[in-house]
């Protein structure tokens, strides 16, 4: 099977502190993520990123995925590396609990929003995510989620 060759990151955008909707997903979509100390472990890193000028607002954590929005500045460490120790701490969570670690898919998706429109569409679907999912009946009833900052475009 082939793929395309996904696009390479932006190395310079024009907003200060641009706002990022990133999705995380577990390789296979192994369903080890929606529990009580991963929550815990991202709300701690998430805190954290403010060190590094980095600041996390919206996440939602599914069973298999991990929504989020953060605002990096131009200090702040580089996209990729910032997710890759996100996914290293989640991880180590997982295997202090579990005895294995989760594996992620490869890559995960990044999108700059733009527009204050694109950011709301965006917002909300994140919050419907599980109720769509059939997991709860309306979106606060989801225990796995949150807000560190609010962001705003």
């Amino acid at each position: 099977m082939k793929f395309k060759p996904r696009l390479r990151r932006l190395d310079w955008l024009y907003a200060d502190i641009p706002i990022y909707f990133l999705t995380l997903c577990t390789q296979d979509r192994k369903r080890s993520l929606a529990n009580s100390a991963i929550r815990q472990e991202f709300i701690r890193f998430s805190r954290r990123a403010t060190d590094f000028l980095v600041w996390v607002g919206l996440f939602m954590i599914m069973p298999d995925h991990v929504y989020l929005f953060a605002g990096f500045s131009r200090e702040s460490p580089p996209l990729g590396k910032w997710v890759k120790g996100l996914r290293g701490n989640l991880s180590k969570v997982l295997r202090d609990h579990e005895g294995e670690g989760t594996h992620w898919q490869k890559d995960f998706f990044d999108h700059v929003l733009r527009s204050e429109q694109s950011y709301r569409q965006k917002y909300e679907y994140v919050r419907q995510n599980p109720v769509r999912a059939g997991l709860v009946e309306r979106p606060e009833d989801w225990p796995y989620q949150g807000e560190i900052h609010r962001l705003v475009l």
